[in-house]
């Protein structure tokens, strides 16, 4: 029974471990390279979001042929005695137009609309770019650390390769070999649990995409990100500007509409009707629809011309908000550079000079087994470090490129 109950488990570890294997090769078969600027082109035509802004764009667009709004054409109809005691009939038609600048107002309107959406869309599709360019360089850096992975699989494959000889020619104990082969087991499931953290970026890369396809980026891509100067921080700035004014814009025109229906409507009508049944006796009406009460629409235009305030302060605001940020990002962007240029210039030197060296060391026998493993820790984690420099250098310089905004 406690052998049926090992084997049952064994099987059941062998079942799971094959569902996992099956779930990353599902992820990473028929993938499709692309580079970071077909990735942006991609999202920005396939993204829901995009295609929603791009609806409001052309509701509104729609809605301008509403700016001329003639009140409901009235059609009465009166019969009884009322000229006499005979029956008899009457038909009225009345229709009333505004008048004045209301017409205009509420094109002009309905025009700004129009552009306050393609404003709107104009940041979401920078929020996407931001969010592409992060997800890209993210899956990045996972390729990254699983060449390092492969670097140092191979690193102590030769080292069990060596300790495996000295071992068998009695030049040290077997402490080196079972230390060589745990480091080989503990390299290999670390590559598992990468290829796991890379079907995890390749899903957050194709999410942003939105596309059924595995798509993944370039791996001819340089690593380290490079920044487009003094364009991000612009770019933002004018996008964040034009769509507060354009806010603004909206409040005016706004106001206008609310000023523009205090104006009196003309009507004009046509009655037909019989006295006392005999004959068709027809004419005409014309009449004005005085608001007498014109404080609502008052009060309207003012709440207009305050929103227009609160629009002045929000971009005032996050004007100051976005210079502070800016100066923040390019202290953590310069420090990042600081740490990148070490292991660029020296650190990386080093750790390739101690492994070469301590490899050589070790298989001539100049170098103790605990030395040997000391060295080669210290250059392997110098490698590390190196990798995690150039990841945090990425995000820092596309945080600086892409400050985050807020437009509410």
């Amino acid at each position: 029974m406690r052998t049926l109950r090992l084997n049952t488990l064994q099987l059941t570890n062998k079942t799971l471990w094959l569902i996992a294997f099956l779930l990353v090769s599902a992820v990473t078969s028929a993938q499709e390279k692309i580079s970071l600027e077909k990735a942006i082109e991609l999202a920005k035509s396939n993204n829901i979001d995009l295609k929603i802004a791009d609806k409001e764009i052309e509701k509104q667009t729609v809605l301008k042929k509403t700016a001329f709004q003639p009140e409901p054409l009235e059609v009465q109809y009166q019969g009884g005695q009322f000229n006499s005691a005979d029956y008899d009939h009457n038909v009225s038609i009345q229709q009333y137009f505004p008048m004045g600048n209301i017409t205009k107002a509420n094109r002009q309107l309905q025009e700004e609309l129009a552009k306050l959406a393609e404003k709107q869309k104009a940041l979401s599709s920078y929020d996407i770019e931001k969010a592409v360019t992060l997800a890209y360089y993210q899956y990045l850096y996972g390729i990254s650390i699983q060449k390092l992975n492969a670097e140092l699989n191979e690193i102590y494959t030769k080292f069990l390769k060596n300790a495996e000889l000295r071992f068998q020619t009695g030049e040290s104990g077997n402490i080196e070999v079972i230390s060589a082969k745990a480091k080989v087991k503990e390299i290999e499931t670390q590559k598992a649990q990468l290829e796991y953290d890379l079907a995890i970026y390749q899903k957050q890369l194709q999410f942003f995409i939105q596309t059924d396809e595995n798509v993944v980026p370039d791996d001819k891509t340089v690593l380290q990100y490079s920044m487009v100067k003094e364009v991000g921080n612009s770019k933002i700035e004018g996008l964040m500007t034009d769509y507060y004014e354009q806010q603004i814009s909206v409040y005016q025109k706004e106001a206008n509409t609310h000023k523009a229906m205090r104006t009196p409507k003309l009507g004009v009508g046509y009655f037909a009707q019989t006295i006392d049944t005999k004959g068709l006796y027809q004419g005409f009406t014309a009449g004005l629809q005085i608001p007498l009460f014109g404080g609502v629409n008052t009060a309207k235009a003012q709440a207009s011309a305050i929103s227009i305030s609160q629009s002045q302060l929000a971009l005032d605001k996050n004007k100051l908000r976005l210079n502070l940020q800016k100066q923040e990002l390019q202290n953590n962007f310069a420090k990042q550079q600081k740490s990148l240029d070490y292991y660029q210039t020296e650190g990386l030197q080093y750790a390739n000079q101690i492994i070469n060296t301590a490899q050589k060391s070790y298989a001539n026998g100049d170098m103790s087994y605990w030395s040997y493993i000391s060295f080669l820790n210290q250059a392997i984690d110098i490698k590390k470090q190196y990798a995690e420099a150039t990841h945090n250098f990425n995000q820092s310089a596309i945080e600086l490129q892409f400050p985050t905004i807020k437009n509410n």
